[in-house]
């Protein structure tokens, strides 16, 4: 029996400053900025990213990193930021693993609530949020409502340990 498109996926928290990983935020944003204005667009600046309270993750195929995403601590909840998947590795899993690892560092950080902010036009994200469990909601933290912009949450069970 054969296996075909084999992938070793590896996901970990790393530095967003690396200069790969910035080629990376910087594509999401221009994807971003295609598709909404600038004030509909509400991404965390580099130094935000490395802020004490944001565990930042990357998610490399063979070495190559393909994806990132970043979790933000507010003590009993959490954002998603970040979220990208370089365009060659959509459909192979790694937003659902690197979704996964998120929930898993929320977690363990006592978070019960995850959010999150994505636009309309997201479509391949809000599919992938709504089969994990999210729901819509109104804006949160602060958020304005914006017919440009979904807000999402999920409940997380607690961790079985």
């Amino acid at each position: 029996m054969k296996s075909s498109n084999v992938r070793s996926i590896q996901i970990a928290l790393e530095d967003p400053g690396q200069p790969e990983i910035i080629t990376l935020i910087r594509a999401g944003e221009q994807y971003s900025a295609q598709l909404y204005p600038t004030e509909s667009n509400h991404h965390l600046a580099l130094d935000a990213l490395r802020d004490s309270n944001v565990r930042f993750f990357v998610s490399r195929d063979g070495g190559r990193a393909v994806a990132t995403g970043a979790l933000v601590l507010h003590g009993s909840w959490a954002e998603l930021k970040a979220m990208w998947v370089v365009p060659d590795a959509r459909g192979s899993g790694v937003s659902t693993a690197i979704l996964a690892a998120l929930e898993a560092e929320a977690r363990s950080e006592h978070v019960s609530v995850l959010r999150l902010e994505t636009g309309v036009q997201n479509h391949a994200a809000l599919g992938l949020y709504t089969r994990a469990g999210f729901t819509q909601r109104g804006p949160f933290y602060d958020y304005q409502a914006d017919p440009l912009s979904v807000f999402m949450e999920k409940e997380l069970d607690p961790s079985p340990f």
